[in-house]
């Protein structure tokens, strides 16, 4: 188990002169570096990888950034350009040496809206049809997607374990496997711990975030019986801090992040991994 860190917490978009950033998470103690790649254009994978190596650092995942005009439940257009870029950022995941490319996958983050039943359950199959093309791709480059079940605020599609797990089994791919977020399984599960052991080896990516998007473990969450059940599990992949801060201003609208949840985003990465070292015995 390796612990990472976002780099949506000091840096949007990520170019390769935010690679400057790689130094000071060595420094802190992380191992496995998140990179979201907003546009495939913004980085050079050959050049990141090669500030990582310098350092013993990895790049354990890429987060998928899907807007309007990438969401595969979207218009024609809107699913072709997400599909496009899927497959892009799954080839530069292979490059940066990247296990799993994260995120909901499957829709633009911001879209909730109540839909009629046989609506719905047309945009599933749309996704389904949609998200086999792309895992065929993440299985030719040996990349895992891990689809992330959102909470109801920035998704009407899937929120909870059970549909993400449903979606996996319609899709059928060895390449899709789940991400889950305690901050997301916070609002939308009743018990993290059970739905963490309900999702079992499906798990194939986690996300540490307090319950207010803040540090893991200054919160009211109950971190205990969940790093029980994640080892209860045997998951022993990356456990990654997501969270976000009003420095980052595009980041800050887009998780609705209106005053200073902590300090600063330093205070979040420090305390953050310290807890997490704790908690996990690491």
């Amino acid at each position: 188990m390796r612990l990472g860190i976002n780099t949506f917490l000091f840096t949007s978009p990520f170019t390769d002169k935010s690679t400057k950033l790689f130094p000071t998470f060595k420094k802190w103690g992380f191992k496995s570096v998140e990179i979201p790649i907003e546009d495939p254009s913004h980085i050079t994978p050959a050049k990141v990888k090669a500030e990582l190596d310098k350092l013993g650092l990895v790049c354990g995942s890429v987060c998928a950034c899907l807007g309007p005009d990438r969401d595969l439940r979207g218009t024609p257009k809107a699913q072709q350009t997400g599909i496009k870029y899927l497959l892009a950022i799954i080839d530069q995941a292979a490059e940066l040496g990247a296990h799993t490319v994260v995120g909901p996958v499957y829709s633009a983050v911001g879209r909730a809206e109540a839909v009629p039943p046989q609506e719905y359950k047309k945009q599933w199959k749309t996704v389904v049809k949609n998200l086999k093309l792309v895992c065929k791709h993440a299985e030719k480059k040996g990349i895992v997607i891990s689809l992330e079940p959102l909470n109801r605020f920035e998704t009407d599609f899937i929120n909870t374990v059970d549909q993400a797990m449903k979606m996996v089994k319609d899709v059928g791919s060895p390449a899709l496997g789940l991400l889950l977020d305690t901050f997301h399984m916070n609002i939308e599960q009743k018990n993290q711990a059970a739905a963490i052991k309900k999702a079992g080896k499906l798990i194939t990516h986690f996300h540490s975030c307090g319950s207010d998007r803040g540090t893991p473990g200054g919160d009211h969450i109950d971190w205990p019986n969940i790093v029980k059940a994640l080892k209860a599990v045997k998951y022993n992949a990356d456990v990654v801090i997501e969270s976000f801060t009003t420095d980052v201003k595009v980041i800050a609208k887009a998780a609705a992040i209106w005053r200073k949840i902590e300090p600063s985003n330093q205070d979040i990465a420090v305390k953050g991994i310290k807890f997490l070292k704790k908690a996990f015995s690491l």
